[in-house]
C-alpha cells in the first residue's frame, strides 16, 4: 500500500525511506537507505536498511533501546569480588575438566552459595544478575532447570570429578598433615538411594546422606569431599575415598572410625602416605606395652601434658599422653553422674582411674612426641570447617531428588566450602574479624554496589561507585578490593606564619668599640676610612 504523501513529508534523517507495516501505533516504519540491486537491462533497485525509526502522530520517533534491555547497569560488588579473589585456581582447574559453560556455571552457583547462604536453585537467576557474579563468570546457564541438568550430569560422571579432585591432591607436599573426617547431612528427598539411615540417623528419626572430606592442615585447606550413603560406615568409605581421590602423601590424622586396618593395602601401595590414629582405651597394647609408665613432660606447650613413646612388635609406634587438666574433668564427669544415678562403683571406679585424661595414638611414623600430640589435636579445624558447612553456609540438607544429583549437588558444595574458608581465612589474616563476625563483614560487602561498565579493578575514588558507605570503602581497600585513593602529602606541624620574617638586620659586634686615633696616617695604615676628630 502506498503511504500517503502527508506521511512522507514529516521531517525524517536523510537517506531514509518511509514504509507501510499494516497497522497499529507502529505502522509507519522509516528505514536507511541501504544501497542498491543493479541487473543488466534494469533500472536500480534501492535497498532498504534497518529500521531507524516511525512515523507516530505525524511526528519521527526514533528507535530506543528497551529499557534494560541488557539488564541493571549497576550490580552488588563487594561480596562477589570477594569470592571471586580467592577462587582463581579453581577456576583453572575446572576449565581443565570441564568444558567453558560448565565451569563457569559450576563457580557461578559455588560463589553464590558463598555470598548468599541457603539460596535455593530457584533464586539463583535472579541474584546471578543482580551481581558482579555474572561479570566474573559471564553467560553461564543458571536457570533453575539448567542448574539442575547439570548437578545431574556432574553426578553422572564420576571420572570428571575425580580428576578435578585429583588435581588437588597432587599439590600435597610429602610432610603435609591431612585430616580425613565425616559429617551427616539431612536429605529431604525421597527418590534416591544413597539416603539412609544411619544409627544415629535412627535415633533422630530422619534420613541421612554421608559426605567425607580432606583437610590439609599446613595450607587450612578443603582438599576433596565425597559423598556415601548414610547408612554406610565411615570404617567402609574409608579405602574408597583414599582410592577415588589418589592421596598419595602426607600424614593422615583420623578419629576412631577411621582404622588404619581397613587402609591396609592403601598404605602398601602409597610409601609416602601415613597415619596417626587414636587406639580404644581398652586396646591390650596399652597395657602390654607399659603405655601408662609415662617418660616425661611436653616443652614449650600450654598443657600440662605427661607422655610415653614406644615403638611395639610390627615396626609402628605407640604415643601416649595424659593431659592433667582433662583427666580431672573427666573424673570429676564420671563420679558426678555415678551420683545421680545413684550407682558409683568402687570396683569400675579403679578400672578407669588410671585412664582419666589419656589418649594412645598409632602410627607408622617416628616422629617426636611434641609433633604427634600437637598435630592430633590440630585436627579440631575441620571441625570448624563442618561448622561453617552448617551455620555459615547453611549447607546442611540436600533437597535435589536423584543419586546423580545428590552427587553433583555435593560436588558443587565442596567448592563452596573451599570458597568460604579461604575467605574467612583471609578476613581474618586481613584483622578484619576482631570487631565483626564473618556475617556481618558479608553483608557490609553485599551492599557496596557498582555500575556494570565500570573496571574490575576499582579504584575507591573513581566515578562508578553506586550507594557505597565509607566504611565499606574501608574493608574493600583491606582485602585489596579497591585500590585506595591518593593520600595528600601531611602539612607541617604548627601554625604557619601570616607575614614573611623581616629581613634580618647585620648584629652589632660585641664589646667597646674601637677608640678613635688622632693621627690620620696611623688610621689608614689599619685599613678602611676611619673617622678623624683633630
Amino acid at each position: 500500500m502506498a503511504v500517503p504523501e502527508e506521511i512522507r513529508k514529516v521531517p525524517r534523517p536523510k537517506n531514509t525511506v518511509v514504509c507501510d507495516n499494516g497497522n497499529g501505533i507502529k505502522r509507519y516504519v522509516v528505514r536507511q537507505r541501504a544501497g542498491a540491486i543493479c541487473k543488466p537491462g534494469r533500472n536500480p533497485m534501492p535497498l532498504n536498511g534497518i529500521v531507524v525509526g516511525h512515523i507516530i502522530d505525524m511526528k519521527f520517533v526514533p528507535v530506543v533501546r528497551k529499557t534494560a534491555e541488557h539488564g541493571p547497569d549497576m550490580l552488588s560488588f563487594g561480596a562477589a569480588a570477594f569470592a571471586e579473589s580467592v577462587s582463581e585456581d579453581l577456576l583453572d582447574d575446572l576449565l581443565e575438566v570441564y568444558t567453558p559453560t560448565e565451569a563457569y556455571t559450576i563457580m557461578a552457583i559455588a560463589s553464590l552459595r558463598t555470598i548468599k547462604p541457603h539460596i535455593c536453585n530457584s533464586r539463583l537467576k535472579s541474584r546471578y544478575e543482580t551481581t558482579f557474579v555474572s561479570v566474573y563468570y559471564h553467560d553461564a546457564s543458571i536457570s533453575a532447570n539448567s542448574v539442575s541438568r547439570l548437578l545431574e550430569k556432574i553426578g553422572m560422571d564420576g571420572a570428571k570429578r575425580r580428576e578435578f579432585f585429583q588435581k588437588r591432591t597432587a599439590r600435597i607436599e610429602i610432610d603435609h598433615h591431612i585430616v580425613i573426617d565425616g559429617m551427616l547431612k539431612k536429605n529431604t528427598s525421597t527418590v534416591n538411594d544413597l539416603s539412609s539411615f544411619s544409627r544415629k540417623a535412627r535415633e533422630r528419626g530422619r534420613e541421612e546422606i554421608s559426605v567425607l572430606y580432606a583437610f590439609d592442615l599446613d595450607e587450612m585447606e578443603i582438599i576433596c569431599g565425597e559423598v556415601f550413603p548414610g547408612n554406610e560406615p565411615d570404617s567402609t568409605a574409608y579405602p574408597a575415598f583414599i582410592k577415588d581421590n589418589n592421596l598419595n602423601r602426607g600424614l593422615i590424622i583420623n578419629d576412631k572410625g577411621f582404622p588404619p586396618s581397613s587402609i591396609e593395602e592403601q598404605l602398601k601401595a602409597r610409601p609416602d602416605l601415613h597415619f596417626l590414629t587414636p587406639i580404644k582405651r581398652n586396646d591390650s597394647r596399652i597395657k602390654n606395652n607399659n603405655m601408662l609408665e609415662f617418660a616425661g613432660v611436653l616443652e614449650n606447650i600450654e598443657k600440662r601434658v605427661l607422655y610415653k613413646k614406644q615403638r611395639i612388635k610390627g615396626g609402628r609406634w605407640l604415643y601416649a599422653f595424659m593431659d592433667a587438666g582433662t583427666a580431672g574433668k573427666e573424673e570429676s564427669d564420671y563420679i558426678e553422674r555415678a551420683r545421680k544415678k545413684n550407682d558409683f562403683s568402687i570396683e569400675d571406679y579403679n578400672k578407669k582411674e588410671n585412664m582419666f585424661g589419656v589418649i594412645v595414638l598409632e602410627s607408622d611414623t617416628d616422629m617426636d612426641p611434641r609433633v604427634a600430640y600437637l598435630s592430633y589435636h590440630a585436627r579440631w579445624q575441620i571441625e570448624l570447617v563442618f561448622d561453617f558447612y552448617k551455620n555459615t553456609e547453611q549447607l546442611d540438607q540436600t533437597c535435589v531428588q536423584n543419586d546423580y544429583s545428590v552427587i553433583g549437588n555435593e560436588f558443587v558444595n565442596t567448592i563452596t566450602s573451599i570458597i568460604t574458608n579461604r575467605m574467612i581465612h583471609k578476613a581474618e589474616k586481613a584483622g578484619l574479624l576482631k570487631e565483626n563476625t564473618y556475617g556481618e563483614i558479608l553483608d557490609d560487602l553485599n551492599e557496596s554496589w557498582r555500575m556494570k561498565s565500570g573496571p574490575l579493578d576499582a579504584h575507591t575514588d573513581d566515578e562508578f561507585w553506586v550507594h557505597t558507605l565509607i566504611q565499606t570503602f574501608g574493608t574493600l581497600e583491606t582485602l585489596g578490593l579497591s585500590i585506595p585513593a591518593d593520600k595528600p602529602e601531611p602539612k607541617k606541624r604548627g601554625r604557619p606564619r601570616k607575614t614573611p620574617p623581616p629581613e634580618a638586620k647585620p648584629k652589632r659586634p660585641r664589646g667597646r668599640p674601637p677608640k678613635r686615633l688622632k693621627n690620620p696616617e696611623v688610621d689608614k695604615s689599619l685599613g678602611g676610612e676611619t673617622s678623624y676628630s683633630p
